[in-house]
């Protein structure tokens, strides 16, 4: 080998696949912040108290990458619709939207108290 030339080890440690169902994202002036969740409903043969797994991954991003990520993820939406037709919100969900605004305008409609309510 030559005397200028080294040779480099690089280890890959890579993670489980990962379904992210929600995405929370969050800066302060250094970095992006990107936290991707998975919530998966267990059932307990045991008792009747439903349970939730949650598990997340988060990734940090310096602003200048973040920037660059939204210009990577824009051009692959776009070729995605060119290859594909235009994505949109699915049925099961617009319905489940046009349900929960139905309920909030009749929630609205009632009386209330004056005090504010945080549990929706």
């Amino acid at each position: 080998m030559e005397k200028d030339k080294q040779q480099i080890n690089l280890n890959i440690v890579e993670g489980d696949p990962f379904f992210a169902h929600e995405v929370s994202m969050n800066f302060t002036p250094t970095q992006i912040t990107l936290d991707f969740k998975c919530i998966t409903p267990r059932t307990d043969p045991r008792g009747n108290t439903p349970s939730f797994l949650l598990k997340h991954n988060v990734v940090m991003l310096e602003p200048w990458h973040a920037k660059m990520m939204l210009d990577v993820l824009s051009n692959v939406l776009k070729k995605y619709e060119d290859e594909f037709g235009k994505i949109s919100k699915p049925k099961p969900i617009q319905k489940a939207a046009k349900k929960q605004k139905k309920a909030s305008k009749k929630k609205s409609s009632t009386k209330t108290t004056g005090a504010p309510s945080y549990l929706g």
